[in-house]
C-alpha cells in the first residue's frame, strides 16, 4: 500500500499518547520525521516511536524534501505562523484543534494552502468516529422527528501549570473543550446559528476555567453546553454527555468524546426504548487515514474548511459574549 511520508512538528503531550499511536495503526502512514525545540526530545521521540529522522527544529523539517504532510500539536498561539510555513514549503497539513485563535486566522490559512495547492485539515480525531456517524444517521433519519434542542458537556479535571491555563498561548475551556462542543452541535444541525449567548468563570489568568453556551439557529433548533476545567486537580474525573430532543423521541450518550472500543447510546421514543452499540477503532488512525486518502485517492476531507470556519465564527461569538478579550 502506498503510504503517505509524515513529519511531526512538535513532541506535544496529545502526541505522545495519542496521535503517533494512531499513526502508527494507519495503513497509509508512514512516520518518516519527528522534530522538536530540543533535539533530546525529537530524538526521543524518534526512538519511542521509530521515526527515520529526527531534527532539532522545525524548520529543518520543512526542509526535508520528503516529508510530505506535517501534523501540527503546537501551542495554539504558534498554529497560524507554523500552518502558513508549512503550506508554502509545499507541504499538505493536518494542525491540531483548534486550528486558529479567530475565523479570520483561519481564513488566512485556507487561503495560504490555496496559493500553494496544498491540503489543510483541522484535527478533530472524533468527528470520524463511526459513533458519530451513527449519531447523524440516526438525526437524519427522523426517528426523533423534529429535532428541538441539544445539550452536552465535556467537563474535565483541574489542571497544574499546564498551557491551557495561559492566556498567552490561547488558553481556557472554551478553546481546549469548547471546540469539542460547538462542532458536536454543527454537525448533527444543518443550519446557521442566529443567537448565540455565553458566559464563563474565569481564572486569575484571564482563561476561562468554565464556560456555558447558548446557540439558536435559523431552523429554530436550539442548543446548549457546558465546558470546563474544574474537577479534582488530583484525580481522572472527566464527565461527558450528550442529550437530543425530538418531536417524536430523546436520545441520551455519556460517551466520552472521542471514546474508542464498544460504545453505545440510547434512543427512546413512543415504541419504546433501544440501545446503539458501536464498534470504534482508534479515532487517531481513522483520521490520518482519511488524511492519507484525500492524498493518495482524492477523497474529500471529512472536516471541510466551510466547516471549520463556520465553528471558528461560532466560538469568535461566544468569546465576545463571554468577555474572553
Amino acid at each position: 500500500m502506498q503510504k503517505v511520508q509524515w513529519g511531526v512538528m512538535g513532541t506535544a503531550n496529545v502526541a505522545g499518547w495519542g496521535t503517533i499511536p494512531g499513526m502508527k495503526k494507519a495503513d497509509n502512514c508512514a512516520l518518516y520525521a519527528i522534530a522538536g525545540r530540543r533535539m533530546e526530545k525529537a530524538e526521543s521521540y524518534a526512538s519511542r516511536f521509530g521515526f527515520e529522522k529526527a531534527y532539532g527544529s522545525y524548520q529543518e523539517l520543512l526542509l526535508d524534501e520528503n516529508v510530505q504532510a506535517v501534523y501540527i500539536p503546537l501551542p495554539n498561539n504558534l498554529h497560524l505562523e507554523w500552518v502558513k510555513k508549512a503550506l508554502q514549503a509545499g507541504k499538505h497539513v493536518l494542525c491540531e484543534k483548534p486550528l486558529s485563535l479567530n475565523a479570520a486566522e483561519a481564513a488566512e490559512m485556507y487561503k495560504t494552502a490555496e496559493e500553494n495547492h496544498v491540503l489543510l485539515m483541522e484535527a478533530y480525531a472524533y468527528l470520524h468516529s463511526p459513533y458519530v456517524e451513527s449519531l447523524k444517521k440516526d438525526v437524519q433519519s427522523g426517528i426523533l422527528g423534529e429535532i428541538d434542542y441539544l445539550e452536552t458537556a465535556f467537563i474535565t479535571q483541574g489542571y497544574k501549570d499546564d498551557i491551557r491555563l495561559k492566556k498567552e498561548l490561547g488558553g481556557g475551556a472554551m478553546y481546549d473543550l469548547g471546540c469539542y462542543c460547538t462542532t458536536m452541535i454543527l454537525s448533527l444541525v444543518d443550519s446557521d446559528p442566529v443567537l448565540v449567548k455565553a458566559d464563563a468563570d474565569f481564572s486569575d489568568q484571564g482563561v476561562d476555567l468554565m464556560s456555558a453556551g447558548l446557540i439558536r439557529f435559523e431552523n429554530g433548533v436550539r442548543a446548549s453546553f457546558n465546558v470546563g476545567m474544574i474537577l479534582g486537580v488530583d484525580s481522572d474525573s472527566r464527565f461527558d454527555r450528550l442529550y437530543i430532543h425530538g418531536s417524536e423521541g430523546i436520545l441520551r450518550s455519556d460517551v466520552a468524546y472521542n471514546a474508542e472500543g464498544d460504545v453505545s447510546y440510547t434512543i427512546e421514543t413512543k415504541e419504546g426504548k433501544s440501545e446503539r452499540r458501536i464498534s470504534v477503532p482508534n479515532n487517531y488512525a481513522l483520521e490520518f487515514e482519511q488524511f492519507g486518502r484525500c492524498l493518495l485517492a482524492g477523497e474529500k476531507p471529512h472536516i471541510t474548511p466551510g466547516f471549520s470556519l463556520k465553528n471558528a465564527e461560532l466560538i469568535d461569538t461566544l468569546l465576545r459574549e463571554a468577555g474572553y478579550h
